[in-house]
């Protein structure tokens, strides 16, 4: 299975998602049954290292983001992913936009109901609740996989 995280630039949100479920499931033995990728919506950050702010929040908490390199979504993304997870709801607004006709792909919010808000223009302790919503929303995804957390 492919799960593809995603939010606006691949700067702060989906990075972390990506390197917390991808560590998770690691240690939950998952292995190669589960794959994690992350992409942004827009090319602004392609190519750059995911924000200090968030590399600094990962790092933190054990999650290593050094070889992570931000990319925008392309068509390949939503033919190969079973699962594409938006972290918030403009997101899967445009992730629904952009979606190519005959695709069938599930998308969906990573928190189900809630989203994750972007901490990119808060304070820094917006860093801190977006890995407390990323955590708890890893743990919640591997157990829909049949993972204990």
């Amino acid at each position: 299975m492919k799960i593809l995280f995603v939010d606006a630039g691949n700067y702060c949100r989906s990075p972390a998602a990506e390197a917390v479920c991808r560590a998770m499931a690691v240690s939950a033995g998952l292995g190669g049954r589960v794959t994690f990728g992350s992409a942004g919506l827009k090319d602004k950050h392609v190519g750059d290292t995911a924000d200090p702010r968030t590399v600094e929040a990962c790092t933190a908490r054990g999650y290593d983001l050094g070889a992570f390199r931000c990319r925008e979504i392309g068509p390949v993304d939503f033919a190969s992913s079973d699962l594409i997870l938006a972290m918030d709801r403009d997101n899967l607004r445009q992730l629904e936009e952009r979606r190519p006709a005959g695709n069938t792909a599930r998308i969906e919010l990573f928190l189900g109901d809630r989203e994750v808000p972007g901490p990119y223009y808060g304070a820094a302790d917006g860093f801190g609740l977006m890995m407390d919503q990323i955590e708890a929303g890893a743990r919640r995804l591997l157990t829909t996989l049949g993972v204990e957390y």
